[in-house]
């Protein structure tokens, strides 16, 4: 693996898409962390994520390398936005922990985890590709799943119901202007939250949730997109695109149609997993991180009463330390 190269997927793309070669010349090597030995891992029969946008400052690269130590599944699909080709072209940015998430990935899919990876507008490159399987990563455009219980749902990026992408694709390009900057921002507030010992807060999700606009979008696209999983007939669809993670259930022709969308490693940081008996569930990792936190701490203030009650029952000799048992 460690001879892997992203130039493998992007040969055949033009002097121009590759922007001098940045995205061609990212290394897969070995990972500068590696995967923690012996983790207790919470297994998943599937793990859908999404819009990760390595090559990015925004990305929350060490947020999703503790959710891949601490998770595996049979399946794992990576539904679009995974590398930000737009961004990388402009300038770029590739960090030892955006590595280390590429490897980790690559090493699932050679421990026999099924890898599915369906390219969405920000890493459209990989679409030339679809059918072919690298690394043990399989491409598709869009993906057909059946859950242990028998539901079969449609998986793909979404933006292809986008309106602004469709109809205005240079507005694409501005918004996207403006999400960068505003993940910056996110950036520098969290890193003052972190130093004051407070939780991640995502400061582009709070906005949107605020302004009428937004909200209003979001709700149409989960609309158009059930409305389009119920016209081919499945009992719903996977998306991402809008960083939204959100589960809904819309009817088309009588027939219930479930609408899941698996958020975001930008804002949200979100996975959608299916349980083993099918059961379907939307983790938010921020929140499962804090948990830990405050576990972690409960155990460290007990510790010390704990060590002062052994001292007080077994007291050193008069001649010396007592040896270790």
């Amino acid at each position: 693996m460690s001879d892997f190269m992203l130039s493998d997927l992007t040969k055949d793309l033009s002097e121009d898409e590759l922007s001098g070669g940045n995205i061609a010349n990212l290394p897969l090597s070995e990972p500068k962390t590696p995967e923690p030995e012996g983790n207790a891992r919470a297994k998943f029969r599937t793990i859908w994520i999404s819009d990760v946008h390595l090559g990015t400052k925004g990305c929350n690269a060490d947020m999703l390398i503790d959710f891949l130590d601490n998770t595996d599944s049979e399946t794992m699909y990576l539904v679009g936005d995974i590398i930000d080709g737009w961004r990388l072209k402009k300038k770029f940015y590739w960090p030892s922990a955006h590595n280390d998430i590429v490897w980790r990935i690559l090493k699932r899919a050679k421990r026999g985890t099924r890898i599915v990876y369906i390219p969405g507008n920000h890493d459209e490159m990989f679409r030339q590709f679809t059918g072919l399987n690298f690394g043990g990563i399989e491409i598709r455009r869009a993906a057909f799943h059946e859950t242990a219980d028998g539901r079969r749902l449609m998986v793909l990026h979404g933006d292809e119901f986008d309106a602004v992408m469709l109809s205005q694709r240079w507005l694409a390009f501005v918004g996207d202007w403006a999400y960068v900057t505003t993940m910056k921002l996110n950036v520098l507030v969290n890193a003052i939250r972190k130093a004051l010992g407070k939780p991640y807060w995502s400061l582009s999700k709070a906005a949107k949730h605020k302004v009428k606009n937004a909200v209003e979008f979001i709700g149409k696209y989960e609309e158009v997109v059930a409305k389009a999983a119920g016209e081919r007939g499945v009992d719903g669809v996977v998306c991402g695109h809008i960083h939204t993670a959100e589960f809904r259930e819309f009817e088309f022709d009588g027939k219930p149609v479930e609408y899941w969308n698996d958020g975001d490693w930008v804002e949200g940081c979100n996975a959608l997993v299916e349980h083993q008996d099918g059961r379907m569930e939307i983790l938010n990792w921020p929140d499962i991180i804090q948990a830990r936190r405050e576990r972690e701490a409960e155990d460290v203030a007990e510790a010390p009463g704990l060590k002062d009650t052994q001292i007080k029952a077994e007291p050193a000799a008069a001649d010396g330390p007592r040896e270790a048992a």
